[in-house]
């Protein structure tokens, strides 16, 4: 098992930035795709981004292209996201999480997929106001 915990949210003008960080402990960390995802209240915990065990590959939703960038510091045992541009439509729990049984993206897509995730950290808000 990992435990994870994220932090960096907080309240934030449209526009604006936040890094969000995920703290890894526990199993080997480097070996595994770890992947973001939000939930807003009220509906399903969505696909944010996902990066491969070596960080050389990585993956977004269309909805967060070209604003968010993750990344991750083996060293650390921590993943970031970097959110810029942010909107209010981004303002949701977002939680860090990571799947253990695979290292490279799969042509499936199973990265976007929360069940596919065995281990998920306490979540973070993040609130944009407009």
């Amino acid at each position: 098992q990992v435990q994870l915990v994220e932090s960096g949210g907080g309240l934030v003008q449209a526009g604006g930035s936040l890094r969000l960080s995920c703290a890894a402990s526990g199993r080997t960390f480097s070996n595994y795709i770890m992947g973001w995802f939000r939930q807003a209240p009220g509906k399903e915990r969505d696909f944010v981004a996902a990066i491969n065990w070596s960080g050389d590959s990585t993956n977004y939703a269309d909805s967060v292209k070209g604003r968010f960038t993750i990344s991750r510091d083996q060293a650390k045992n921590t993943v970031y996201l970097q959110m810029n541009s942010l909107k209010p439509e981004d303002t949701a729990v977002y939680y860090c999480a990571a799947d253990r049984k695979r290292s490279y993206f799969s042509s499936r897509r199973y990265y976007t997929r929360p069940g596919e995730y065995d281990d998920w950290g306490q979540g973070t808000q993040v609130t944009v106001s407009s």
